[in-house]
């Protein structure tokens, strides 16, 4: 468990030296043959996504008697990867923190280690003859986590900052480096993609993050590192389509990211991708107009880059809906004909089916109304698939999972603006979610596997129409409901689906092979065999890493043997038929759930304000803020027995603050005036504004409450560097993102709940923040440590951490 830091003297905080390269003793081809395989050279196994393997060795029949093959060492710095490793040559890729490692695939012993960070003065060589793209080709960034492509004797690299870097496939030693963003490089951009790679040419994508930066994918020459062609996904002035972005100011910041690795058809002679939301995300009465090519599915010519037909899944996205995830190039079965297509999963849990010639749909797709908003420019219908399933539920299911106080809506009602705005302020609805996490498609079934989680979500925005997070607020006792599904291609109806349990979900992409398998990593250290055709459970192996480190298997081939392998977040594990590496360890015990209704930091003060001003750092844009009339500051608060508890009113509207159950009230309190309440009793406390009864906050009160130590001043210290460096991602209150998990409550209790202080230290040290990783002080990142700790609950110490040789070496040794 983390250790409590009351009872450390010192943790250490030193500057993490780098070492840019790191090779074994021993090469490859010293030490053994180059071996007979069958290679998984993409993160998403071949150039169609389809994220399926054509061994059989382990199969429905056999699958009982797979075993650990290895376990790779952990990776450097403390860090974690959930990254899908690729391999090629028996050689395993995988990025973890700010390195890059070859793995012996039938080992798992070291080969070489660079580190991106070491990385970044060392010599460049790139097709890029001017100073400034080689001043702007320098690696900033770190790996991305969605995976490398590997092929013609070179890794592909992108990186947060926007850099793809090829690497040497043997020796690891940098081969050149090419920005494909803007130049002088914008924060926030990054070669969000994993990158595809096909007969000499990598294909990568730039994400925006929602900050402010044209999307485009860019092909590049992967022995030079020249440009050959780039494709913008917001046109500019002359370009096709453009009239869908009447705001001429605005085509250089509105986002529609590639956040998902293309598809490629040598055939056709076309690269499939899919396209993320506009920017400003939530506001759309800025950016009229259907705002091509955001949430759409985009073919282009291989050759030279231009578009050859699109499709676009949601108009005018006002809901951060993406198109998510990767798509998957099939052979699909149409009145007893093959037709070569493309499928892309929908946020709302739909299958959109398309000819992959024509873009023509394969089952069809009707418009239909949608609610409408005036002000916010709402497109008057969405699409749908007529008779198609939709892994998630509908809205009518939610009926009853509504909190006290709050309204349901249904997925295209478009965010309430604020007071004095006639919008419903109390309006949840469901989020479109499943996003991020990659379909599989098995020829063998023709079904594809998809792993989704359902939730409401707050549906309301700010004012200021650059605000970057629109849901925003707590909405207490909102419960996720995940499941895993079978899809006919064929029917695009669901053949099979298991719920799964919340404390064990996670947003990890299915394996499926031609052994008629399904494999999956769960949250609480499970890797799982499926019957692929029914959903029953064949096999599981207990890896003993939990609380949502696992990434996402693969399969491949050495010496006639088939290895199935996962990321388990510090190292990587294989396992083959036979394998005999130790016996199962003890099954994870999921950390112990937080309070039903709040998660989140708790503050031991007597005075709550009424109104909330919410801050959110974007990297390119400044902070940007949120006058939150609905929500208290701070709203969970600890006091001891006896204390009088004062709520001062410094919104614009009268409220009175009671029990949920009517056993206190403070009476009427005006704008500008205060009430208060003495609490002699111990016990836990939901109170809400009895005007706005969506509006809730938790008074804890014990009899005892921990004075204040000396690792409080570090706490607030930690808390303003955190403020400026972190909460663009994760929020000024630790709630997270869809980019950025949680850093409170259960989710920092099923991340960090094995770990020392230490090892969260040295996350935080050599990755963030993630536009420029490690640039912070020694002391800037244990205050932050500090800071997470204190708001997860553990109690101040009596003297700050700090940064000293023998905390140093404790530490290291905690890490082993």
């Amino acid at each position: 468990m983390i250790r409590r830091y009351c009872l450390a003297i010192s943790v250490v905080v030193l500057v993490v030296f780098s070492i840019r390269l790191v090779v074994a003793q021993q090469s490859p081809s010293e030490d053994r043959r180059v071996p007979a395989m069958q290679d998984w050279s993409s993160v998403s196994g071949d150039l169609n996504n389809t994220r399926y393997s054509a061994l059989t060795q382990v199969n429905a029949q056999t699958v009982k008697g797979l075993g650990g093959a290895w376990i790779s060492q952990k990776f450097d710095d403390g860090a974690t990867s959930r990254t899908t490793p690729v391999v090629k040559d028996g050689v395993m890729f995988i990025s973890a923190g700010t390195h890059v490692y070859a793995l012996d695939a039938k080992t798992g012993r070291t080969i070489w280690n660079y580190d991106v960070a070491g990385g970044r003065k060392s010599k460049f060589s790139s097709g890029n003859a001017t100073e400034q793209n080689r001043a702007k080709a320098e690696a900033q960034g770190l790996p991305n986590g969605q995976g490398m492509a590997v092929g013609g004797g070179s890794l592909f690299v992108g990186l947060t900052d926007g850099n793809v870097v090829a690497l040497n496939e043997h020796t690891g030693e940098r081969e050149w480096t090419y920005q494909i963003g803007d130049a002088p490089v914008k924060p926030g951009q990054s070669a969000s993609a994993a990158p595809a790679y096909y007969d000499g040419v990598v294909y990568e994508g730039l994400g925006d993050g929602d900050y402010h930066v044209r999307g485009r994918i860019v092909a590049i020459d992967a022995k030079t590192g020249h440009e050959l062609w780039r494709f913008y996904t917001v046109p500019g002035p002359g370009d096709f389509r453009r009239d869908t972005w009447p705001n001429d100011n605005l085509y250089k910041i509105g986002g529609a990211g590639v956040w998902q690795i293309a598809g490629v058809d040598p055939n056709l002679g076309m690269v499939f991708f899919v396209v993320g939301n506009p920017t400003p995300a939530y506001a759309g009465e800025v950016r009229p107009g259907d705002n091509l090519f955001t949430s759409s599915v985009v073919a282009v010519d291989i050759k030279t880059g231009k578009l050859r037909w699109y499709y676009q899944a949601i108009h005018h996205d006002l809901w951060d809906g993406d198109i998510p995830n990767p798509l998957i190039l099939y052979d699909a079965q149409v009145n007893g004909q093959v037709k070569k297509a493309v499928a892309i999963l929908l946020p709302d849990g739909y299958i959109f089916m398309f000819d992959r010639a024509t873009g023509k749909p394969l089952i069809r797709i009707e418009e239909s109304p949608v609610p409408q908003n005036a002000f916010q420019k709402t497109a008057p219908t969405q699409p749908h698939a007529v008779g198609a399933d939709s892994v998630l539920p509908d809205c009518d299911w939610w009926k009853d999972k509504v909190p006290a106080g709050f309204k349901l809506a249904c997925l295209y009602q478009p965010p309430s603006m604020p007071p004095p705005s006639s919008d419903p302020p109390n309006l949840v609805a469901p989020r479109p979610t499943v996003r991020f996490i990659p379909m599989s498609y098995s020829p063998q079934t023709g079904y594809f596997y998809i792993v989704s989680a359902a939730f409401l979500e707050w549906r309301r925005r700010g004012d200021d129409p650059f605000y970057a997070y629109g849901p925003v607020g707590h909405v207490p006792g909102l419960k996720t409901y995940p499941s895993v599904a079978a899809v006919d291609s064929r029917t695009n109806k669901i053949v099979w689906k298991k719920d799964i349990p919340l404390p064990i979900y996670m947003r990890v992409a299915p394996l499926t092979t031609a052994g008629g398998l399904m494999l999956h990593m769960w949250g609480d250290g499970n890797l799982q065999a499926y019957d692929a055709k029914t959903g029953d459970v064949l096999w599981q192996f207990q890896t003993g890493v939990g609380g949502g480190l696992g990434g996402a298997a693969i399969s491949y081939q050495i010496d006639g043997e088939q290895y199935i392998a996962v990321s388990l977040g510090p190292n990587v594990e294989a396992f083959k038929l036979n394998g005999s590496l130790t016996p199962q360890p003890a099954p994870i015990n999921p950390p112990p759930p937080s309070d039903p209704l709040f998660d989140g930091p708790i503050t031991d003060t007597d005075t709550v304000e009424t109104t909330t001003l919410d801050r959110v750092r974007i990297w390119n844009a400044g902070a940007r803020w949120f006058l939150n009339e609905f929500e208290f500051t701070p709203y969970r608060i600890r006091v001891k027995v006896g204390t009088r508890v004062t709520w001062v009113n410094n919104g614009k509207f009268e409220q009175t603050i009671q029990a949920q159950d009517g056993s206190w009230s403070t009476g009427p309190i005006t704008p500008a005036d205060q009430g208060s309440v003495v609490f002699d009793k111990p016990g836990t406390y939901t109170y809400i504004a009895k005007e706005f009864p969506w509006k809730y906050g938790q008074l804890i009160v014990t009899s005892n409450v921990a004075q204040n130590g000396a690792s409080d001043a570090q706490a607030e210290s930690g808390k303003s560097v955190y403020t400026e460096y972190c909460s663009a991602c994760h929020m000024d209150d630790l709630s997270g993102n869809n980019r950025a998990p949680s850093l409170a409550g259960n989710t920092f209790a099923a991340h960090w709940g094995q770990g020392t202080v230490g090892d969260l230290y040295k996350k935080i040290a050599t990755t963030m923040p993630q536009i420029n990783p490690g640039s912070l002080s020694a002391q800037n990142y244990i205050d932050v440590v500090v800071y997470l700790l204190k708001s997860n609950g553990f109690p101040a110490g009596q003297e700050d951490l700090k940064n000293d040789d023998a905390s140093l070496q404790k530490m290291i040794r905690d890490l082993k």
